[in-house]
């Protein structure tokens, strides 16, 4: 069964995505994000809700879906396993679709250790590999993991995650493949900096017939100084940020590196779009969503293709 997601449609009909993220507040105000989602609107096709990311508390993804919904947008709902067993896991999805989520991103989760709580209990009940393929049972058999059958069904659009630079990296299309077999329809990557080591990973994939049989966004994150991009190269795990970009940041003034940076992700954007196999990008713009519409427009992007 198919989800029917506008996602799910701008892909099948062969249009350039654009995904968007948005992060939850550390608190309760609705206003927090709808500012946030209003950059986003019409310049993605759907935005990504992270789940307590860096395992830090913050509010639950769904009630943000629930909030774009509302809006008029649609949100992909991004689910750690982390702090669920499948008892949770199910019947969150459950919940999910009846508040109309149709897009569900399945991912492991960042350890307790990194976040605020580090001395709760991680539940990890399932992996990452194990949620796309519950998702995919409920979806396309009507039933949960005990066997029983679902009282209606969940038509979801199955993404996950996949990191082009972790090592070993002779392995991570080997991951990508497990995924797909797994039921994964789509795939939002690490955001990329290093485009001749993606492009390796890619032809890869290309040539395993792997972007046939699932749709790859290109993750994509501007830089906004020099800073920012020295600490992503340092101490970010799996991510692989060329001296080449920190020495041309460097090359222009304090005030004008936030400009160099865009600039910079648009170039990446062009040169992904000219990539055979990634079918869109994913734009993480990490709490800089009113530099979305500059972003998107300056990479010609816009306007979004309508679809039914």
């Amino acid at each position: 069964m198919k989800a029917g997601s506008r996602l799910e449609k701008i892909l099948e009909a062969g249009h350039f995505a654009v995904t968007g993220e948005l992060g939850p507040p550390r608190g309760a105000d609705a206003e927090v994000i709808k500012k946030k989602a209003e950059h986003l609107r019409n310049k993605v096709d759907s935005i990504n809700v992270t789940d307590n990311q860096t395992s830090v508390v913050r509010m639950c993804s769904m009630a943000v879906c629930k909030i774009l919904i509302e809006m008029g947008l649609e949100p992909n709902l991004q689910m750690v396993c982390r702090d669920r067993n499948r008892i949770a896991i199910q019947s969150d999805l459950l919940g999910a679709y009846a508040l109309g989520i149709r897009n569900v991103l399945c991912l492991s989760g960042d350890h307790n250790k990194f976040g605020d709580h580090p001395q709760c209990k991680n539940v990890f009940d399932l992996d990452s590999m194990q949620l796309i393929a519950t998702v995919k049972r409920m979806r396309d058999e009507g039933k949960l993991l005990s066997d029983q059958e679902l009282e209606g069904g969940v038509k979801f659009f199955i993404g996950a995650a996949a990191n082009p630079f972790g090592d070993p990296f002779e392995f991570r299309v080997t991951r990508l493949a497990k995924k797909i077999e797994a039921g994964v329809d789509f795939i939002q990557t690490q955001c990329i900096y290093n485009m001749e080591k993606f492009k390796t990973w890619l032809d890869q994939a290309n040539d395993e017939g792997l972007t046939e049989k699932c749709y790859i966004l290109a993750g994509v994150t501007p830089l906004k100084s020099v800073g920012m991009a020295r600490y992503m190269q340092k101490f970010v795990p799996g991510l692989d940020v060329p001296e080449e970009y920190i020495t041309r940041l460097k090359g222009v003034e304090k005030k004008k590196q936030a400009a160099e940076g865009i600039k910079i992700c648009v170039e990446q954007i062009e040169q992904l779009r000219e990539m055979k196999g990634v079918a869109g990008v994913h734009l993480m713009a990490i709490e800089w969503e009113h530099k979305v519409p500059e972003i998107t427009e300056a990479a010609k992007l816009l306007p979004r293709p309508e679809v039914d």
